[in-house]
C-alpha cells in the first residue's frame, strides 16, 4: 500500500505571528507529518467589509467582529510566506498553503507543486479555472458540496488543463467542530467510485479516530488541524489537535498502513512457529488393534506436535490401522 499523505493543518493558528509559524512547522516536523499547510489571502480580494463571521468563528473566539476584521488580524505578508517556506525546507518538511484569491495562487505557484483548494472554492469556476491552468497537483476538499458540485469542480480543473489523475478529492465536513454523527465518512468512498480519482479526508472532528479509521477505508491524504494550544485565542484553535495528539494520529495512522498489508493470505512469518502447537492432529481416541478400520468412533484431534494434521481427516477414515495403537496416541501413517 502507498504511504498515505498526512497534511498538519496549521491554517490561521499562526495568529498572524510568523514565530508562532515556525513553531507550529517545528511541531509538525515532530509528529512525523508530510506537510504543514497555512492559508495565503489578500483580505481585499476575498471578503466584503462587513460579511459577518460564521458562527463557529464567533462561538470559539468570543470576539464580535466582520470576517474582515477576523481575516485582517490573521493575514500574514508575502515575505512572510517566503521565510517560513525556507524555513520548512531548512526543517525537512513541505512547505504548502492554501491560496483564497488567485493573486496569491500565482505568488504560491513559486513555492509549490501541490496546490491544496479549500472547500469555499468548490464553486468558484473563475479560481478553479486559475488554478487548473497552472499544471500542479490539485488537492480538492469537497465540504459543504454535492455530487453534482464536485463534477462540476472536477470537470472545470479538467478542461483548464489538469488532468483527473493529478486530482485528489477530499471528503469534508465544514464545522468546527464536526459531530461524529455528520462526518459520513462512507461518502469518502462515494466520491473515489463516482469519479475514479484518488481520495482522502480533512478532518474536523475532537479527537484521532476518523483519520485512522479514514487511513483504514484508503484514504492517500489525510488532512488534520493542529495547534500549540487549544486555549490560545482565535477561530480554529478549539478543535485542533495538539502536538502529541497530532503525533499520536501520525503514529497510529503509519500502524494501520503497516497492518493493511499487500492483501494476500498467507502464512505470516510470526505464525509459522504456533501451527505445530496449535492446529489440531489427528489422535487415536481408544486403543485401536492393527488392520482395524479408521473411524470417528476409535479417532479423534487434538494439539498435537506429532501425527496427521486434521485437515486429512476424511483420507484416514476408512483405512486401516498398520499398526497397534494406544489412547492418546498420534496416528501415523
Amino acid at each position: 500500500m502507498s504511504r498515505t499523505f498526512i497534511i498538519a493543518e496549521a491554517g490561521v493558528n499562526h495568529n498572524g505571528e510568523i514565530a508562532l509559524a515556525k513553531r507550529l512547522i517545528d511541531a509538525a516536523k515532530e509528529a512525523g507529518a508530510d506537510a504543514v499547510k497555512f492559508q495565503t489571502w489578500q483580505t481585499e480580494l476575498i471578503v466584503t467589509p462587513d460579511a459577518a463571521q460564521a458562527r463557529y468563528q464567533s462561538e470559539n473566539t468570543g470576539i464580535e467582529e466582520s470576517q474582515y476584521e477576523m481575516l485582517k488580524r490573521l493575514e500574514l505578508s508575502y515575505e512572510a510566506f517566503r521565510d517560513m517556506k525556507e524555513y520548512c525546507d531548512k526543517r525537512g518538511i513541505l512547505f504548502l498553503s492554501t491560496p483564497d484569491e488567485e493573486c496569491s495562487a500565482d505568488f504560491l505557484s513559486d513555492l509549490q507543486e501541490i496546490f491544496k483548494i479549500g472547500s469555499g472554492e468548490l464553486t468558484n469556476i473563475p479560481f478553479l479555472r486559475h488554478i487548473g491552468s497552472m499544471g500542479k497537483e490539485i488537492i480538492l476538499s469537497t465540504g459543504m458540496g454535492t455530487l453534482g458540485e464536485v463534477e462540476r469542480a472536477l470537470d472545470t480543473l479538467e478542461e483548464a488543463g489538469t488532468p483527473r489523475e493529478r486530482i485528489t478529492l477530499l471528503h469534508a465536513t465544514t464545522m468546527y467542530p464536526t459531530p461524529m454523527e455528520e462526518v459520513n465518512l462512507k461518502a469518502m468512498l462515494t466520491l473515489r467510485d463516482a469519479f475514479k480519482v484518488s481520495v482522502g479526508y480533512s478532518d474536523h472532528t475532537m479527537g484521532i479516530e476518523v483519520p485512522i479509521a479514514a487511513a483504514a477505508l484508503g484514504a492517500k491524504v489525510i488532512e488534520k488541524h493542529f495547534t500549540l494550544s487549544r486555549n490560545l485565542e482565535g477561530p480554529d484553535h478549539k478543535a485542533s489537535l495538539e502536538p502529541h495528539e497530532l503525533k499520536a494520529m501520525v503514529h497510529a495512522i503509519r500502524n494501520i498502513e503497516s497492518a493493511l498489508g499487500d492483501g494476500i493470505k498467507k502464512v505470516q512469518h510470526s505464525e509459522r512457529a504456533n501451527r505445530s502447537v496449535v492446529r489440531k492432529r489427528i489422535i487415536a481416541k481408544r486403543n485401536i488393534r492393527r488392520h482395524e478400520t479408521f473411524t470417528p468412533e476409535n479417532l479423534t484431534t487434538k494439539r498435537s506436535d506429532k501425527g496427521i494434521d486434521a485437515a486429512f481427516w476424511d483420507l484416514i477414515l476408512q483405512q486401516h490401522a498398520n499398526r497397534e495403537y494406544r489412547e492418546g496416541e498420534p496416528i501415523e501413517l
